[in-house]
């Protein structure tokens, strides 16, 4: 057993952070103590690994580090004998490593305060920038800002922990988490035409606007084959995607709306019958439903508990999981409404603006609310990769997916995904995503 030592102060939020490491990634059992000036860690054969506490110690009154002047600068990297890759990024600390013998080890990287940076999100809370959807983007993150959001930064932090201590002489097996590929499906909308009135609307654009008849012609012939059920209506790619994820062993997670009060929802209702059907069909198959709360339901609890309520009166089952609409997300208020409503798995934490690590970790982990200072039941499974951020935001095309793909599954056991069940344009473009996750 590890006896780990620590300082008195900030005590909750050391807790924690230990508990995340040992318990929920390591697996390794440890004793938490009291009363040294830093990370100190002892193994069974006496060895010690001596991590410098460059954080928590400079903020001691609870609750002191959040403040904008506690965000980490310009991030230096450093290298090291125990880091799994070129180099790592030093987010609170410094790149110093004393080595005596193998008996002791005092490394200058605060590794505990930079992953409880990275999994807390406490970095949303004191920067108050935010894009036209009160959405903290990716561009202002301190990680894609010195060049790691495509790492998987948690796990490296960590590896370089278990490597110290194999160099110390530890002995005691380690949980090894199997590879997991998670795809999810946000349900937006049900259908692209949802009754004659809308597609002359459209129709009618095609002639005054677009100037074309023959697209017009097209329309409404399309929309009279989808009535006599000649042809599925062009968003109705379930089986698809079930079959996608059936040909690999997978499941498919798809999140349903159930409500709303803004223009960005309502887009079918969660108890018509082809809403029922399909649901219906997703469990005989042995696929997933989840909850994908409305646009303004991340910070309205009451919106929320409505909307989930409504969600499992219609299906008949409780809902477990699910992401918010348009990756809405306030820390730590969303996850402790989520945590509030009986939800037991988040997985809004990813950019809409740019694939990558939000979170530092693509593994699911015990969230904290950084005002109450508990950790909560709430996991969350962060969000990897988007559709939209691919080909909405950034315009990508294949050999740059291909490269950040296979880059980002290198060194992650967990990979979720998100692809939209509207992204029929793009339908092989998910297959050869997935073949090439799959073989990752």
């Amino acid at each position: 057993m590890l006896i780990i030592n620590t300082p008195t102060d900030n005590l909750k939020e050391r807790k924690y952070i230990i508990h995340i490491i040992f318990n929920e990634f390591l697996n390794i059992e440890y004793c938490h103590n009291t009363g040294s000036s830093n990370w100190d860690i002892t193994l069974d054969n006496n060895h010690t690994l001596i991590i410098e506490d460059h954080f928590f110690s400079k903020n001691k009154n609870d609750l002191d580090y959040l403040a904008p002047d506690s965000l980490p600068g310009e991030i230096e990297y450093t290298s090291n004998d125990f880091i799994i890759g070129r180099d790592i990024p030093i987010i609170f600390g410094n790149a110093s490593l004393n080595m005596t013998d193998s008996s002791s080890i005092t490394c200058g990287i605060d590794v505990f305060a930079s992953i409880f940076f990275m999994i807390s999100r406490w970095e949303e809370f004191v920067n108050p920038s935010r894009d036209m959807h009160d959405r903290f983007p990716a561009t202002e993150s301190i990680s894609n800002k010195n060049g790691f959001l495509n790492r998987p930064i948690v796990d490296e932090y960590i590896e370089m922990l278990m490597n110290m201590f194999l160099y110390l002489g530890f002995n005691k097996d380690r949980r090894l988490k199997k590879k997991q590929l998670v795809l999810t499906h946000d349900v937006d909308r049900l259908y692209m035409w949802k009754n004659w009135l809308q597609v002359l609307r459209v129709a009618l654009g095609d002639i005054l606007k677009r100037k074309s008849i023959n697209l017009a012609k097209e329309r409404l012939s399309e929309y009279n084959l989808i009535k006599s059920k000649k042809i599925n209506d062009p968003y109705d790619t379930f089986d698809q995607l079930m079959n996608i994820s059936d040909e690999y062993g997978l499941k498919s997670h798809f999140y349903f709306m159930s409500g709303g009060l803004t223009k960005y929802n309502n887009r079918y209702r969660i108890d018509e019958p082809k809403c029922i059907e399909l649901i219906s069909k997703i469990k005989q198959r042995g696929h997933l439903i989840g909850f994908h709360p409305s646009y303004n339901a991340y910070n309205d609890s009451v919106q929320f508990k409505k909307e989930k309520d409504k969600l499992e009166h219609a299906i008949g089952e409780e809902i477990t999981e699910g992401r918010g609409h348009y990756l809405r997300f306030e820390v730590p208020v969303t996850w402790q409404i989520w945590e509030n409503s009986g939800m037991k798995i988040d997985s809004t934490c990813g950019y809409a603006d740019k694939e990558g690590f939000r979170c530092g970790t693509g593994q699911e982990y015990s969230v904290f609310n950084i005002l109450t200072r508990e950790k909560l039941k709430l996991k969350e499974r962060p969000l990897l990769l988007m559709d939209t951020s691919l080909f909405g935001y950034q315009k990508l095309d294949q050999d740059i997916i291909r490269d950040f793909v296979i880059k980002l599954s290198l060194h992650t056991n967990m990979f979720t995904v998100l692809w939209h069940n509207t992204q029929i344009q793009h339908l092989n473009d998910y297959k050869k995503l997935i073949s090439l996750l799959h073989k990752s």
